[in-house]
């Protein structure tokens, strides 16, 4: 039989390392990303967080690493009308939350340009004991 220069799926998937663009200090709090455990956003530049249901927790942040955008579209939220773009994990690809982009209403402009993680894809890393 004929030699493959291929090794098996399966043995890809077990030597295959992660690599992030970014990693987080690990004297810090922070959170990863629940699929992949791509560091995401350090505790400290938490602004809030808030429940919208029973089921759907919102975390806003100023800063995050490994997050890549979409393009911006219009969404009418709670708050009004907004300009967001879907954010995701850069290494996974999981859509994780949102950018305000754009707020429409004056009260809003402070959520210009930060970012909201859904706390279902979100895992805290790094002295949380």
């Amino acid at each position: 039989p004929e030699l493959s220069e291929e090794p098996p799926a399966e043995m890809v998937k077990m030597t295959k390392s992660k690599t992030f663009q970014a990693y987080l200090p690990n004297c810090h709090r922070t959170y990863s990303c629940i699929h992949c455990r791509a560091h995401l956003a350090n505790h400290d530049e938490l602004i809030s967080k808030a429940s919208v249901n029973v089921e759907q927790f919102l975390f806003f942040f100023f800063f995050r690493v490994n997050v890549g955008c979409g393009p911006a579209e219009e969404r009418v939220l709670l708050t009004g009308l907004h300009a967001v773009a879907d954010i995701y994990c850069e290494n996974c690809k999981t859509t994780l939350g949102w950018k305000y982009e754009h707020a429409f209403e004056s009260s809003q402009k402070y959520k210009e340009g930060k970012f909201i993680i859904e706390l279902a894809h979100m895992i805290k890393d790094n002295g949380w004991e």
